[in-house]
């Protein structure tokens, strides 16, 4: 095989782990380890809610519960399976499809380790509190991302692209965490964070620029831009 064809098939493999991942209109994401837990969340609800709004109700609310009441009383019971209409089939069979996507988005490791629970809603709500953590776990999770983002700043030989991805994440990881960041604080950090050879441009974007009404693109924007100037 020459190189060429090697490149290809290595391109390839590397694009199908990447779908793997992130999902695709037609692909699930899958969540592969507990590091990813945030992102994967976030896609697996947006992928769910596409594909079909049904699926995430039952995630959500939980498998319905099949009830019926008799002739002459007041009395609600559970209706045995005998006794299903199509109509009843099709709420349990949604139920057990909400179920089969939410398992299929599991990598096989994890997945065995819920194993045992039933319903779709169990699942996730698991999956919740083993990789989120109980309230006491979550709040000390939101205390050392605040902690992250105060002492966000240059690191030493490091790109402005590579700056910016990193500070992209932080804020990205700590509005998964329900942490509510003004857009003043974030853009102010951002543009205090620049390297030291932004001295003069810094004042500059300061005083000229809103940073209270510009959103976080926006400053990104001007900063690339300046930079390109400034090359």
């Amino acid at each position: 095989m020459d190189q060429c064809a090697i490149s290809r098939s290595s391109n390839a493999t590397i694009h199908q782990e990447l779908d793997s991942i992130m999902g695709t209109t037609t692909r699930v994401p899958r969540l592969l380890s507990s590091k990813g837990f945030a992102e994967w969340k976030f896609r697996f609800e947006k992928y769910v809610k596409a594909k079909d709004a049904k699926l995430w109700r039952s995630i959500v609310r939980g498998p319905k519960v099949i009830m019926y009441q008799r002739e002459g009383s007041d009395e609600v019971e559970m209706r045995l399976v005998e006794s299903y209409t199509d109509a009843d089939f099709d709420k349990v069979e949604q139920d057990e499809k909400a179920l089969a996507t939410l398992t299929m988005a599991l990598s096989p490791e994890i997945a065995l380790g819920f194993r045992e629970l039933d319903s779709a809603k169990a699942l996730w709500e698991a999956l919740i509190e083993v990789f989120e953590g109980n309230q006491d776990m979550r709040r000390s999770r939101q205390d050392l991302l605040r902690q992250h983002f105060n002492m966000f700043n240059y690191v030493l030989g490091e790109s402005l692209e590579k700056l910016l991805h990193r500070f992209i994440s932080l804020v990205t990881e700590m509005r998964s965490a329900n942490i509510n960041l003004m857009s003043t604080e974030i853009n102010s950090k951002l543009v205090n964070s620049l390297p030291q050879n932004w001295d003069l441009n810094v004042p500059v974007i300061k005083k000229t620029k809103d940073l209270a009404r510009l959103t976080q693109s926006e400053v990104m924007a001007i900063i690339k831009a300046c930079d390109m100037d400034d090359k």
